[in-house]
């Protein structure tokens, strides 16, 4: 292709929907019960202080690629540097090697989600290309200086209900106190209280950590525990409704209280070895199911991501770069110490992600289908994107139901790409509904009533909205 050749950017009003004319009439049907409804967004990655300061997004590079590591690795396994992505050197230049390399995210998520915020939030009529990079990027750098590209109007034109950040257990939410006082928003920001670093003896400074925590009780298994219970209230306080942990393993253990109290004292000491570590971290994980049973606040697990796995980009970089990769998980097993003592526990609501999709009809649909404490998370991260996300329902509406799910999570740090994905969901559930129907295996006024859970309902549900 020349740079002179581009091609026309349409979005389709059927993307997404079944092929067949009956299916795909059902869909549209479906669909338009929820096309204009609520964001409900209860686990993301946006700044609060995003929202707080309001300030202009300050070019397209940040905004669209650079904040968004499905884009940037991607951009990396097609033989674009770290360095020009990250390096701070001319935003124009940079995007015109992202546009260059646009068929590198043809037929990916990523490439489906900045096609509809393209098209639907700037109104650009062509493809990215070389030759018309530099066009979409002025009519997107001209839309920015804009007060209703401002993030508070965002929010608001998105009309997002709810969004979840994530947060240090030791940060003061002073930025969530801020937004919320400042009534700007239509929708509520809470914080999500994310302790994995408290609780993994061989993340760095975790000693230094509990000392921050604990204070001058830093060894003290009991006072480290009651710290953390406090921190939580303090969440709470300030309208956070879930912990979140991300993991590596599934393990959860039910340790007798000395020998918890054994494995901390040495982990603040530095002195564990790498099995007493996770030993430790899976204890935990079922101390904080039974801080959930008591103060409500819903516990989410997404493990099985090996982080960081290109070490040499991780020391300049940094994290959340693009580099983590899946890794196998077992659930079953694993769970089955944490579930015996708070499976069943009323209120308990333990939400269990995956990027491993064989774990979804295997384990997690009829955990969810016996324990009533359990929902499955949907697809997110590598999968959450609309072959997987049919995959999933699949794998688990047999097994498990419609009402047994989280809910859709966009998990994103991408700002714009909130509407766009959850769009992407909604179209999707209402492509499956629509052949269960179109099949004779739903009525349609149950598909109505599926389609409006599946898309408010289920969220507000399993994270107590």
């Amino acid at each position: 292709m020349t740079d002179e050749v581009t091609e026309p950017l349409a979005l389709d009003p059927d993307r997404l929907f079944p092929e067949g004319e009956k299916s795909r009439r059902i869909a549209r049907e479906l669909y338009a019960e929820v096309a204009e409804a609520p964001i409900v967004s209860p686990h993301g990655h946006v700044d609060p202080n995003l929202l707080l300061n309001d300030e202009p997004f300050p070019d397209p590079v940040e905004l669209l690629i650079t904040r968004d590591h499905y884009v940037t690795r991607l951009l990396h396994a097609s033989g674009v540097s770290y360095g020009q992505v990250y390096g701070g050197g001319d935003p124009r230049e940079m995007w015109r090697v992202f546009c260059a390399h646009w068929d590198a995210l043809q037929g990916t998520a990523s490439a489906y989600w900045l096609r509809h915020e393209l098209g639907d939030l700037f109104g650009v009529n062509e493809e990215p290309s070389a030759g018309s990079a530099d066009r979409i990027y002025d009519r997107i750098q001209s839309r920015l200086a804009q007060d209703d590209f401002r993030p508070r109007a965002l929010f608001n034109r998105f009309s997002i209900d709810v969004l979840a950040t994530t947060d240090d257990p030791l940060d003061d939410l002073a930025a969530h106190a801020a937004i919320a006082e400042s009534g700007a928003l239509g929708g509520r920001v809470v914080p999500t209280f994310r302790p994995d670093a408290y609780m993994d003896p061989t993340a760095p400074g975790f000693a230094e950590r509990m000392g921050r925590l604990v204070g001058d009780r830093a060894d003290d298994f009991d006072a480290y525990l009651e710290a953390l219970r406090a921190r939580r209230a303090y969440f709470i306080e300030h309208g956070a409704v879930s912990v979140d942990h991300g993991v590596r393993s599934m393990r959860t253990l039910d340790l007798p209280r000395d020998e918890a109290a054994a494995l901390y004292r040495r982990a603040v000491a530095g002195e564990l070895s790498a099995e007493q570590s996770a030993a430790f971290t899976a204890h935990m994980l079922t101390e904080m199911a039974g801080m959930s049973v008591d103060d409500g606040l819903v516990m989410t697990v997404h493990p099985g991501v090996f982080r960081n796995h290109d070490s040499a980009t991780h020391a300049r970089y940094g994290a959340d770069t693009g580099h983590d990769i899946p890794i196998g998980v077992e659930y079953t097993s694993n769970l089955r110490p944490l579930l015996e003592k708070h499976g069943s526990a009323e209120g308990f609501h333990l939400v269990l992600f995956t990027i491993d999709e064989t774990t979804f009809s295997r384990e997690l649909a009829p955990l969810a289908g016996y324990y009533p404490s359990v929902f499955v998370g949907a697809p997110w991260w590598f999968i959450d994107a609309p072959d997987a996300v049919q995959r999933f329902r699949a794998a688990t509406t047999e097994t498990a139901g419609l009402t047994r799910g989280s809910g859709f999570i966009d998990d994103t740090r991408a700002f714009l790409s909130i509407p766009a994905r959850h769009d992407m969901s909604r179209r999707s559930d209402s492509a499956y509904l629509a052949r269960l129907v179109a099949e004779g295996r739903m009525p349609m006024p149950a598909a109505r009533r599926a389609i409006v859970n599946l898309t408010t309902e289920q969220p507000r549900k399993v994270f107590k909205l």
